[in-house]
Protein backbone atom coordinates (compact mmCIF):
# COMPACT_ATOMS: atom_id res chain seq x y z
CA UNK A 1 0.00 0.00 0.00
CA UNK A 2 1.55 3.61 -0.89
CA UNK A 3 0.03 6.90 0.37
CA UNK A 4 -0.16 9.93 -1.57
CA UNK A 5 2.43 11.60 1.66
CA UNK A 6 4.96 9.10 0.72
CA UNK A 7 5.52 10.11 -2.88
CA UNK A 8 5.62 13.62 -2.31
CA UNK A 9 7.73 12.62 0.62
CA UNK A 10 9.94 10.46 -1.78
CA UNK A 11 10.14 13.07 -4.52
CA UNK A 12 11.89 15.50 -1.69
CA UNK A 13 14.12 12.94 -1.05
CA UNK A 14 15.90 12.49 -4.51
CA UNK A 15 14.89 16.14 -5.40
CA UNK A 16 12.75 15.58 -8.05
CA UNK A 17 10.21 17.57 -9.69
CA UNK A 18 6.63 16.13 -10.21
CA UNK A 19 7.63 16.65 -14.29
CA UNK A 20 10.57 14.27 -13.56
CA UNK A 21 8.56 11.78 -11.79
CA UNK A 22 5.96 11.77 -14.57
CA UNK A 23 8.75 11.10 -17.25
CA UNK A 24 10.57 8.50 -15.06
CA UNK A 25 7.33 6.92 -14.68
CA UNK A 26 5.77 7.38 -18.04
CA UNK A 27 3.05 9.09 -16.96
CA UNK A 28 0.88 12.42 -17.32
CA UNK A 29 2.04 15.19 -14.91
CA UNK A 30 -1.87 15.36 -14.40
CA UNK A 31 -1.73 11.75 -12.92
CA UNK A 32 1.02 12.71 -10.51
CA UNK A 33 -0.85 15.78 -9.53
CA UNK A 34 -3.73 13.76 -8.71
CA UNK A 35 -2.12 11.29 -6.93
CA UNK A 36 -0.22 13.42 -4.83
CA UNK A 37 -3.42 15.67 -4.16
CA UNK A 38 -5.38 12.63 -2.77
CA UNK A 39 -5.58 12.08 0.63
CA UNK A 40 -4.40 9.00 2.06
CA UNK A 41 -4.11 5.39 0.64
CA UNK A 42 -3.48 5.47 -3.41
CA UNK A 43 -6.81 4.82 -5.35
CA UNK A 44 -7.04 4.56 -9.01
CA UNK A 45 -5.38 2.87 -12.19
CA UNK A 46 -2.78 0.08 -10.56
CA UNK A 47 -0.22 0.20 -13.44
CA UNK A 48 0.14 3.92 -12.93
CA UNK A 49 0.71 3.41 -8.89
CA UNK A 50 2.76 0.53 -9.93
CA UNK A 51 5.32 2.70 -12.66
CA UNK A 52 5.77 5.25 -9.79
CA UNK A 53 6.48 3.16 -7.28
CA UNK A 54 9.15 1.47 -9.66
CA UNK A 55 10.42 4.41 -10.40
CA UNK A 56 11.46 5.99 -7.16
CA UNK A 57 12.45 2.84 -6.13
CA UNK A 58 14.91 2.78 -8.57
CA UNK A 59 16.41 5.75 -7.79
CA UNK A 60 17.25 4.37 -4.39
CA UNK A 61 13.88 5.16 -2.50
CA UNK A 62 12.71 2.59 0.04
CA UNK A 63 9.34 2.42 1.20
CA UNK A 64 8.00 1.74 4.75
CA UNK A 65 4.66 0.61 5.78
CA UNK A 66 2.96 1.56 8.69
CA UNK A 67 3.63 -0.54 11.77
CA UNK A 68 3.56 -0.61 15.66
CA UNK A 69 6.11 1.99 15.77
CA UNK A 70 4.46 4.32 13.39
CA UNK A 71 2.75 5.64 10.09
CA UNK A 72 3.82 4.90 6.51
CA UNK A 73 7.25 6.31 5.44
CA UNK A 74 10.19 6.83 2.84
CA UNK A 75 13.83 6.62 3.08
CA UNK A 76 16.83 6.40 0.85
CA UNK A 77 18.49 2.55 0.36
CA UNK A 78 21.78 4.78 0.96
CA UNK A 79 23.72 8.09 1.57
CA UNK A 80 24.00 10.01 -2.16
CA UNK A 81 27.66 10.52 -2.49
CA UNK A 82 28.44 14.52 -2.66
Amino acid sequence: MIYSVQIRAARGLIAWSQQELAEAAQIGLATVKRMEASPGLLMGNAGNIWRVKDALEARGVVFVEAGADGGPGVRLREIPAG
